[in-house]
């Protein structure tokens, strides 16, 4: 049943590409019109879903329920915008981690609260002239959701567009003087910088949701679990990532770029792990070490859950703080900016889970996972040699 979900998910990934069709222009709207109206704007697209998500009886309705709603996807973007907005770089990190962790904990509770509703019908689905779907008891309970949510933005959400945090002209040198100026990175320095971010946005997010979706088709495949167990394992992922973006990431002291490029190795460390699990699958005693060394991958994915995504958010907005440079580049307006950097990660999205499945089910787990740790691994080494990832906006890079 959960494979069957999987496979009809991964044709649904045009959504995520509906997404990165989507996102640079609401990045735009909110530079132009402000956050505040075009995240509400959003939200009412996400309550049109809802409804038609309720009424859906036939696969085209849903199909047509999921369009709207990515379409719709604004709200992450246009949060991480807003953050962006009112922190200084040396606090970006420790307030989009808030972001992530509203993520990892709804991926904790969500999927058992939807179950539950599913089994407990609506009473008026009954009713002989009335027929709703089976998943209409959790749409309805999104629904209320998703109204309580726009009530508290309407009342609680100032505008931020405005308050953007801008970077200090000066910096102490380590003598303590605070008379010395940086040289700020030029508008093609930002732009390169940008791009460089994207690419690797992208790249990092077809690895690794590919990894993460096939996840429990491995587990399926070794151990024959259930959905329930399936769910303790990924329950462990989002509970342990909040974990980490609650104390690890909040307190970090070390810059963004280090961050990622960690991230990204524990992932490449994790798919490394995973391709060894087929071999220990042959008797009870090598299948009990097997589901020890996927609770451990399980460990490291959350760790790369925890800080890749986070640290590339932070490291793309810092592009986009000085409001002078801002002004003179159109492409630099921090919305627009971000809405291309998160368009480039739902690319991957989308892309990442389908090449996956292809290469699962064509050559095995195996080698589907030894080459995604091989591609990691190669990641991971040319964030290491990019130097313009590892300095700030603010300096000059070479």
């Amino acid at each position: 049943m959960s494979i069957t979900k999987h496979v009809c998910d991964t044709f649904l990934g045009w959504r995520r590409a509906l997404q990165c069709i989507i996102s640079p222009h609401l990045g735009h709207l909110s530079d132009k019109y402000g956050r505040k109206p075009v995240l509400l704007a959003t939200m009412i697209g996400n309550v049109l879903s809802a409804v038609v998500w309720i009424q859906s009886t036939s696969f085209a309705s849903f199909l047509l329920s999921r369009a709207i709603g990515g379409l719709s996807e604004g709200n992450v973007q246009l949060s991480i915008a807003i953050i962006s907005d009112v922190t200084t770089q040396e606090t970006r990190s420790r307030g989009l981690s808030l972001v992530g962790i509203a993520f990892a904990i709804c991926f904790c509770i969500g999927p058992p609260i939807g179950a539950w509703f599913s089994t407990h019908p609506l009473p008026i689905s009954a009713s002989p002239n009335l027929e709703l779907n089976v998943y209409a008891t959790p749409a309805l309970l999104s629904l209320i959701l998703l109204l309580v949510e726009i009530v508290l933005l309407v009342v609680a959400l100032p505008e931020t567009r405005q308050l953007a945090a801008t970077p200090t002209e000066k910096t102490p040198t380590s003598s303590g003087d605070s008379s010395t100026e940086t040289t700020k990175a030029s508008v093609a320095e930002r732009l390169s910088t940008l791009h460089r971010l994207g690419r690797v946005h992208f790249l990092f997010l077809a690895l690794f949701s590919g990894v993460e979706f096939t996840l429990t088709f491995l587990s399926f495949d070794l151990f024959d679990w259930n959905n329930a167990q399936n769910g303790r394992l990924l329950m462990t992922i989002g509970v342990v990532s909040a974990i980490l973006q609650g104390g690890y990431v909040r307190r970090a002291k070390f810059a963004e770029a280090a961050m990622a490029r960690r991230g990204v190795f524990t992932c490449a460390v994790a798919t490394g792990i995973l391709a060894t699990l087929p071999s220990f699958a042959g008797g009870n005693a090598s299948k009990g070490k097997a589901t020890s060394l996927l609770y451990v991958a399980a460990v490291f994915l959350a760790f790369t859950s925890a800080t890749v995504v986070n640290a590339l958010n932070a490291m793309a907005s810092m592009q986009c703080d000085d409001a002078g440079v801002a002004a003179a580049h159109p492409e630099l307006a921090k919305g627009k900016a971000l809405g291309r950097h998160r368009s480039a990660g739902q690319l991957g999205r989308a892309i990442g889970p389908i090449l996956a499945c292809a290469a699962y089910w064509t050559v095995g787990p195996a080698i589907t996972y030894g080459a995604g740790a091989i591609a990691l691994a190669a990641l991971f080494a040319s964030m290491r040699m990019d130097r313009a990832l590892t300095k700030k906006p603010q300096q000059k890079i070479d």
